[in-house]
């Protein structure tokens, strides 16, 4: 699988628990992406960025000590950056 693959994955996964689809995440990589994406959604989309924080806690609920900082998130490479995050995600959920 190539980054853009994987990236295009995460966006998808993001979108889908931004529409409610997801209502967990699946692991650590995705509980921390779907925080920050909600973070960086809040004020563009705040429906989305509420169900996307949602299914992030649901999960940090049963792993606390899985959630890193956001600079780990980026750092880890889980995300490429913060600005593409909320530009790629605002791209996928607003209408056209």
């Amino acid at each position: 699988m190539t980054a853009r693959d994987d990236e295009r994955n995460v966006l998808a996964r993001c979108a889908a628990a931004s529409r409610g689809d997801v209502t967990v995440a699946i692991d650590q990589r995705e509980a921390n992406v779907f925080r920050l994406a909600a973070m960086v959604l809040q004020s563009r989309l705040p429906v989305e960025s509420v169900r996307l924080m949602h299914a992030s806690d649901q999960y940090f609920r049963r792993y606390p000590t899985d959630k890193v900082s956001s600079a780990d998130v980026v750092r880890k490479g889980w995300v490429s950056g913060l600005p593409r995050l909320r530009d790629m995600l605002t791209m996928q959920l607003r209408p056209h």
